[in-house]
């Protein structure tokens, strides 16, 4: 049977000693109006767990754009580059390994313009122009690295912490770790942009080896995000209940003595939980019940940042109503990748997320939520320095920014760089890997006792190789 550190069976021996203060656990059960679990008298996979240290971050939004951004136009300006526009690179530089090849072609300057914003002073570029006004909220890690060279490897290791397939996600591990504050909603929710499906499919939100119950659930885009919530026509809720109560009678039937096969739970659990949503996600969702404001504030008036401000509002109200782990994805199927015609690609894309990004950030801090929510950037990895098609850039996971705001993080900040030309991160870098423990520790969760023993070997997100960066968690 499989076992972990936070959550383990117990000897007889531990049990006898613990059951005397057991009774104390139920009445406040009792009074908290949560329900035992009845049938299997297991404990529920999704209940919260406690933390291994006080974080001030409660839940995660993750703004994933799927392709990879170009860190050169939009935080990490590099003035040598646009010098050296149109020249090789020069002989200093090792040769990186690219998936295209085009390590031959000629550097490209960034046509962006530069300023410093805020109080901090914090550089972001012309296509950013809202962001730019929430920069002292923004802490700009300019030093990321991944071991992924193509889209496939890149979203899974940045989801996963590995490039291939088949481990849990961050959002699964986070979930596993600290549980749901609502059980009426699932406790972590992938919502995407567009019918287009993320690359790797739902493996970038899927739980893994630790139990189903912890994988990604994923919401539609568009006026309907949960398909089928409603009741067919002409089926009351006391049928539907009548139905859903005889429907759990047979499958915990079946259940027994298949205890260890958490596909088998998860599915059971999961028409628990449809039907808890049916009372409470139609009012989640609502959108329509916000007013007019801030409707504007995340730019729902407008086609143009209609889609991501109805992900981002939508992600607000869902935090708020206790979900764990958000992940909103922009540029489904990677459209942030720009071999080509750089300008008109990221022009485009920069204009669709830039409102509903800056939006959500003002949202959450008047609300008085940022400093519980963590809100995460970023994409797979960043773009080259090197030009591809003559205006375009490559995949480049040896250097390339993300930032994090909220969570307990100082905002106003920037963290690690890149050499003078944007290609390699040079000083403190955060691989993958360190982004996840840091992300977890803002949390609340020591990366390295989160742990899951699949097949007789202790598993953690981080397989065993990140660290918490303290400029990011200190003062938490």
């Amino acid at each position: 049977m499989s076992c972990n550190r936070i959550d383990h069976p117990h000897s007889r021996r531990e049990f006898l000693g613990r059951a005397g203060a057991g009774f104390g656990a139920v009445a406040l059960s009792a009074l908290t109006g949560e329900k035992l679990l009845a049938s299997t008298g297991a404990p529920n996979p999704a209940a919260a767990k406690i933390p291994h240290q006080l974080g001030r971050a409660k839940n995660v939004i993750w703004l994933f754009m799927e392709g990879g951004p170009s860190h050169l136009d939009l935080f990490d300006p590099k003035p040598e580059l646009n010098k050296l526009h149109g020249q090789q690179l020069p002989d200093s530089f090792e040769v990186p390994v690219l998936p295209m090849g085009e390590t031959t072609a000629p550097l490209m300057k960034s046509n962006r313009t530069f300023k410093q914003h805020g109080e901090s002073g914090l550089w972001v570029s012309d296509w950013f122009p809202h962001q730019a006004k929430v920069a002292d909220e923004l802490c700009v890690i300019r030093s990321c690295v991944s071991d992924g060279i193509n889209h496939a490897g890149g979203v899974c290791q940045m989801n996963t912490g590995s490039v291939f397939g088949g481990r849990p996600s961050l959002g699964s591990w986070i979930s596993y770790g600290l549980g749901t504050e609502n059980r009426s909603l699932p406790g972590f929710v992938v919502i995407k942009d567009s019918n287009s499906m993320v690359v790797n499919g739902a493996r970038a939100w899927g739980s893994g080896f630790i139990p189903a119950v912890h994988q990604g659930v994923l919401f539609e885009q568009g006026n309907e995000p949960i398909k089928f919530l409603n009741n067919p026509k002409d089926t009351t809720s006391r049928r539907q209940e009548s139905k859903l109560s005889f429907l759990e009678q047979v499958n915990q039937r079946h259940y027994q003595n298949r205890e260890d096969n958490t596909d088998l739970e998860a599915r059971i659990r999961s028409y628990e939980l449809a039907f808890r949503m049916q009372a409470e996600a139609p009012e989640a969702i609502d959108l329509d019940s916000e007013p007019k404001h801030i409707k504007e504030l995340y730019g729902l008036e407008d086609k143009e940042t209609e889609t991501y401000g109805r992900q981002c509002l939508m992600a607000r109200r869902l935090i708020e109503r206790g979900v764990r782990f958000i992940q909103l994805y922009h540029g489904a199927g990677s459209k942030w990748d720009s071999h080509t015609k750089m300008e008109q690609n990221h022009g485009r894309l920069t204009n669709n997320v830039d409102k509903p990004i800056a939006g959500l950030i003002q949202d959450l801090k008047q609300r008085g939520l940022l400093d519980e929510t963590l809100v995460i950037w970023g994409g797979e990895f960043g773009r080259t320095p090197m030009s591809e098609k003559g205006d375009g850039r490559d995949h480049n996971p040896t250097g390339f920014t993300m930032w994090m705001a909220g969570g307990g993080v100082k905002g106003g900040q920037t963290i690690g760089s890149t050499d003078e030309l944007g290609l390699y991160a040079v000083e403190d870098k955060m691989h993958v890997h360190d982004i996840h423990a840091t992300v977890m520790g803002l949390l609340g969760l020591d990366h390295t006792e989160v742990v899951y023993m699949h097949k007789g070997r202790p598993e953690r997100v981080d397989l065993n190789e990140g660290h918490v960066n303290p400029r990011l968690v200190t003062g938490v």
